[in-house]
C-alpha cells in the first residue's frame, strides 16, 4: 500500500466529515498530507488529528493537483463543484453526497462488492452509499442465494444525526424545552421530535415516496446486483441521537432455516448476531462499534419462506465515516 497519498477531505466540519477524520487516524490510513476543506461557515475551524489541530481551509479555493485522493461529505452545491475540480484533476474520489445516479456512480461497500474496481480499473469515483443502504447490504449479500431473495421490505428509523449536527441540536433543544415545561417551537423537523416518531424523514413527491427511500433502491439493487429486487422501504424519523434501527422483512423462494441464515451471518464480514434469546440496540451496542448487529432473525409466522430481523448500527461511524475509509484504502491500495 502506498504511503505518499495526499487526501483532501470536503465537508470537514460536520458529524460524519469529523467522524471520518477519526477513522483515518485510528486506521493510520497511508496518507502524506491531510487536507480539511468546508465551505464559508466552516473555514478557519480546526479539527484534531495526529495530535494536532489542522486548520480548515475554504473548499472553493482549493487546488486538488495537490491531492490524489478526495472524500466528499454533504450534499451542498460545493460538493457537486468539488467532485468535477477533483475529477478535472486527476483524484480519485469517495462520494458521499449521493448526487450521482448509481448508473453513472456505482456504489462500493468492501465487505459486499470490493471486487467491482477489479473490472474497473480505470474509474476515479465510486460512491458510498446511504449508512442504511450499506447496513442492508452487509446484512443480505450472504444470504440472498441461500434464501433466493427477490423482496425485501424494510423500516427504518433514522436517529436526529441524520440531518447532521443541526439535528442533534434540535432534538436536545425541544427536549430541554419539553422537561422545563416551556412552549415548544419545532424548527428544522417542522414538527415536534422529541418523544415523538415522525412519519417521514424528509418531503415526498406525487407518489408519496421520499428522495431518500428511492435512493436506497437503487443502492440496494445496485450492491446487491439484483436489479429487479423488490424494495417496499419506510424512512421514520425517531428521537435518538446516533445510531439507525431497521425493522426487515425478507421473502424468499424457497422455505428458511433460521438456524442455518443465524449461522452464515455470524460467519460473515461486518456482521455480529446476537443470541435468540436477546437482541441489540442501537444506544447500547452499536454506537462507536465497527460491525452491524443483527437480532431477532426468525421466519414468518404464516409463511416458512418469509425471513424477518431486526438490525442496529452507528449511521455515522460505521455506515458513512468507516464504509468510506475502508473504500478509500481498496482504491489505493490496488488502483491509484
Amino acid at each position: 500500500m502506498p504511503t505518499d497519498v495526499g487526501v483532501a477531505v470536503v465537508g470537514a466540519v460536520s458529524l460524519v466529515g469529523e467522524a471520518l477524520v477519526e477513522v483515518l487516524e485510528e486506521r493510520a490510513f497511508p496518507l502524506s498530507e491531510l487536507h480539511l476543506l468546508d465551505d464559508d461557515e466552516g473555514v478557519g475551524h480546526t479539527v484534531v488529528f495526529n495530535g494536532r489541530n489542522l486548520r480548515v481551509g475554504g473548499a472553493d479555493r482549493f487546488d486538488f493537483t495537490r491531492v490524489q485522493l478526495v472524500f466528499l461529505v454533504g450534499a451542498s452545491t460545493l460538493v457537486s463543484e468539488c467532485h468535477v475540480r477533483a475529477i478535472t484533476a486527476g483524484c480519485r474520489v469517495i462520494d458521499l453526497s449521493g448526487s450521482i445516479p448509481v448508473e453513472q456512480q456505482p456504489c462500493l461497500v468492501p465487505e459486499v462488492n470490493g471486487a467491482l474496481l477489479d473490472s474497473e480499473t480505470g474509474r476515479r469515483a465510486v460512491a458510498s452509499p446511504l449508512p442504511e443502504s450499506v447496513a442492508l447490504a452487509i446484512a443480505l449479500a450472504p444470504i440472498r442465494h441461500q434464501l433466493g431473495l427477490h423482496g425485501i421490505t424494510v423500516t427504518a428509523c433514522l436517529p436526529v444525526s441524520s440531518r447532521g449536527a443541526a439535528g442533534v441540536k434540535e432534538l436536545a433543544r425541544q427536549t430541554t424545552e419539553l422537561l422545563n415545561a416551556r412552549p415548544l417551537e419545532p424548527r428544522l423537523f417542522g414538527r415536534q421530535v422529541a418523544f415523538n416518531m415522525l412519519a417521514q424523514t424528509e418531503g415526498v413527491d406525487a407518489q408519496g415516496h421520499a428522495a431518500q427511500e428511492r435512493r436506497l433502491v437503487d443502492e440496494l439493487r445496485q450492491l446487491l446486483d439484483s436489479p429487479q429486487l423488490e424494495v417496499s422501504v419506510t424512512f421514520i424519523q425517531a428521537p435518538v441521537f446516533f445510531g439507525e434501527s431497521l425493522v426487515v422483512s425478507l421473502r424468499g423462494s424457497r422455505d428458511a432455516d433460521a438456524q442455518l441464515l443465524s449461522a452464515t451471518l455470524e460467519a460473515a464480514p461486518g456482521i455480529e448476531v446476537v443470541a435468540s434469546d436477546d437482541y441489540p440496540t442501537a444506544v447500547s451496542d452499536a454506537i462507536g462499534q465497527d460491525v452491524i448487529y443483527i437480532g431477532r432473525v426468525r421466519c414468518g409466522i404464516c409463511d416458512p419462506r418469509q425471513v424477518n430481523l431486526w438490525i442496529v448500527s452507528d449511521n455515522v461511524r460505521k455506515g458513512a465515516a468507516l464504509n468510506a475509509v475502508q473504500s478509500g484504502e481498496l482504491l489505493i491500495k490496488d488502483y491509484l
